[in-house]
């Protein structure tokens, strides 16, 4: 439990550090968000401040991680598989980072491309998983074997948590608030299971994610990317699944499901109705769209965050 809090500060003191001299790096580089046409108007002021956040978020999460976990001498493979598909999800969502501010657009990977690259990175804590704890997912005391769909539940799992979570990233402080109980429930769900790796991890991403809000509460001066929000998707679904806590996933991470459902409806009924359900998707822009502050939207979304995370950590005990 004290590694726990020390992986948790540590985190936080190195993404404060960290903060600084990236955000000043890019400022330097001139290399800035890029608002895509769609966007509510109240976005366009939004254009030019430096993205690409991700990186001194998962930096800190890294170093943390790997310092905390040697220091309880819990690194072990459960461990390593986490932190290298961090580290790749990250490279996806910086070539998608990358390729937008090249082309001076808000276009970066094709759709198709972005979900090859996630899928192949998802396939890593995949297989380690069904090698080391089977083909089982467990909700509470209950235990379902779904042999040959596992990997393909545990790979929907990741990739649609890093996407969820990537659609999540869309005003000032969101992504990082939202996600600061998620990974605390998987925490909680972690450490109590016996996954004391996984729960250590957990806890530097809250201490990662608790110092960049200095840096991203509005009016933001840096903006996560793809770089950090693809990343912590995938790494949200990763300790879900390496945790065995996959089922709970849809509960605390519940308002990334909300986003992603948004989007989802209202394409679904654009193509077979020709009318849209909301004012625009995900579902932040139509609270936006409907004269809610964005500091409103994200303490209202926090605190569902925290209602549903609390719902996943009650029920893990009581199932």
């Amino acid at each position: 439990m004290i590694m726990i809090g020390v992986a948790l500060l540590l985190s936080l003191v190195l993404c404060l550090l960290f903060g600084v001299p990236y955000i000043d790096f890019l400022k330097k580089k001139m290399i800035g968000q890029y608002i895509l046409d769609l966007a509510p108007e109240a976005h366009a002021k939004k254009a030019g401040t430096p993205t690409t956040g991700g990186v001194f978020i998962v930096a800190a999460i890294v170093l943390a991680s790997i310092i905390t976990l040697l220091m309880a001498q819990k690194m072990d493979d459960a461990a390593l598989i986490v932190i290298i598909t961090l580290f790749f999800m990250t490279l996806a969502g910086f070539q998608d980072d990358h390729l937008k501010i090249k082309g001076k657009e808000n276009k970066g990977l094709s759709p198709r491309g972005k979900l090859v690259r996630q899928i192949l990175i998802a396939l890593i804590p995949t297989i380690f998983a069904m090698q080391h704890y089977g083909t089982a997912i467990t909700l509470g005391s209950m235990t379902f074997d779904i042999g040959l769909f596992y990997p393909f539940f545990a790979v929907f799992v990741i990739t649609g948590a890093s996407n969820a979570y990537n659609l999540t990233d869309g005003l000032d402080g969101l992504a990082a608030s939202t996600g600061i109980p998620a990974f605390l429930a998987c925490g909680i769900i972690a450490f109590v299971s016996g996954h004391d790796a996984a729960a250590i991890i957990a806890a530097t991403v809250i201490g990662a994610l608790i110092g960049f809000l200095k840096y991203n509460k509005p009016k933001a001066q840096v903006f996560m990317g793809d770089t950090g929000s693809l990343a912590l998707g995938g790494l949200l679904g990763t300790l879900a699944v390496v945790s065995r806590c996959e089922l709970l996933l849809v509960l605390f991470g519940g308002v990334f499901v909300m986003e992603t459902l948004s989007v989802i409806l209202q394409v679904a009924s654009y193509k077979l109705t020709g009318k849209r359900i909301f004012k625009m998707s995900p579902i932040h822009h139509h609270f936006e769209l409907c004269g809610h502050s964005e500091i409103r939207i994200v303490k209202e979304f926090t605190l569902v965050s925290f209602i549903l995370s609390a719902i996943a950590v009650t029920l893990y005990f009581v199932l």
